[in-house]
């Protein structure tokens, strides 16, 4: 797998944004992606130092539009924490 098969965008949010001030970024992965993937696939794609990744997953939410009913996909989110001074110049536009 390459670093682009990984990472599949990065998470937009306010807490997402928060956590960029203490070198925390969030990404979505694919879901049968281990930390030491997502820890080179970072370091790859971005050209920093990763000092730790935190992975958690999300189950879909139940949705409806009117009578019928479905299901938001399951997803995987990795919150990966930098080296101090490292940083990523994608998300320094947005904060």
């Amino acid at each position: 797998m390459t670093a682009h098969d990984v990472i599949i965008r990065p998470v937009i949010s306010e807490e997402s944004m928060d956590g960029i001030a203490r070198g925390r970024y969030t990404f979505i992965v694919r879901p049968d992606a281990t930390k030491t993937d997502i820890k080179r696939a970072v370091e790859e794609a971005f050209k920093v130092k990763v000092v730790s990744v935190n992975t958690l997953r999300t189950h879909g939410k139940r949705r409806r539009m009117g009578r019928y009913e479905g299901r938001t996909p399951d997803q995987k989110k990795a919150v990966v924490k930098l080296a101090p001074g490292s940083k990523i110049e994608f998300f320094e536009g947005l904060v």
